[in-house]
């Protein structure tokens, strides 16, 4: 699966925005059935979400579909819906378990990506085995309802330890994990420093509610130039090592050196 370093949100009720958010530079474009449609809207915009997947073009950027939550009334008219549609992944909201994941593919009857939202405590204590679940492609940190959970504030303390415990879930079942969207709109340069704190802690990208917002995070998230060539340099001195230690401009180069640079790399394939 493509990585992601960015996901806009575009509400499913609002067809008129499908083209631009597939225009707006992102990675991933998700259909929102769930938060951002109210309650009488949620039959139109399923319909509207529906249609447009059938239709869009096919390639490029990848379309995906969030869910409303599994307890909800909408629920199964929309996993109903799901099986046919031509989405790329499906977004859960409220994850709570990796047993229900399971229960989503053979209900699905296929095996494309689910991102569940760790947005609970309860999502948040199971997340090591939600992140291992059959299906999953990645995890999306659900910090707006995470934080209405608790009862803790928005700021970057109160929310370090659920961030550093799903960064650390999906690196070691080997998916990816997208930080929640910013909340803010116009002021690129906090976007961007809140962004980077949170890639230096793991994540692998982030979700965006506004296109302007896109910029920004893939800048975070793509390499720049000077990290290519550093990256080249530390992987080609370890090669020829052949595995072992080896000295870089007075560095030492050992296993888990290689193995960041060689993510670096990775991050930069096909990135402008």
């Amino acid at each position: 699966m493509v990585q992601f370093r960015s996901l806009l949100f575009t509400p499913a009720n609002r067809p008129d925005r499908f083209t631009r958010a597939l225009e707006s530079g992102a990675d991933a474009v998700c259909l929102d059935l769930e938060d951002a449609v109210a309650p009488g809207d949620k039959a139109g915009a399923r319909a509207s979400a529906l249609e447009f997947l059938a239709q869009r073009p096919k390639g490029g950027v990848q379309v995906g579909l969030r869910l409303n939550g599994r307890t909800t009334p909408w629920f199964a008219d929309d996993l109903r819906a799901a099986a046919p549609a031509e989405a790329d992944f499906f977004m859960i909201p409220k994850a709570s378990s990796a047993h229900e994941f399971g229960m989503l593919q053979r209900a699905l009857g296929d095996v494309r990506p689910f991102w569940p939202l760790v947005e609970t405590p309860e999502g948040l204590m199971r997340c090591w085995d939600i992140a291992e679940a059959p299906g999953v492609g990645g995890i999306l940190f659900g910090a707006f309802d995470y934080s209405a959970e608790v009862g803790c504030d928005m700021s970057w303390e109160p929310l370090l330890f659920a961030r550093s415990q799903i960064a650390a879930a999906c690196a070691r079942a080997g998916i990816q994990a997208l930080d929640a969207p910013p909340g803010l709109v116009g002021e690129p340069e906090v976007l961007s420093a809140e962004t980077d704190r949170a890639r230096r802690l793991g994540f692998t990208g982030r979700a965006c509610i506004h296109p302007d917002q896109v910029a920004p995070v893939n800048a975070v998230y793509t390499p720049s130039a000077e990290d290519v060539a550093r990256a080249q340099a530390v992987v080609a001195a370890f090669d020829a090592a052949a595995g072992g230690p080896a000295l870089l401009d007075g560095k030492l180069i050992e296993l888990p050196v290689a193995r960041a640079a060689r993510r670096i790399l990775e991050r930069a394939k096909g990135r402008d």
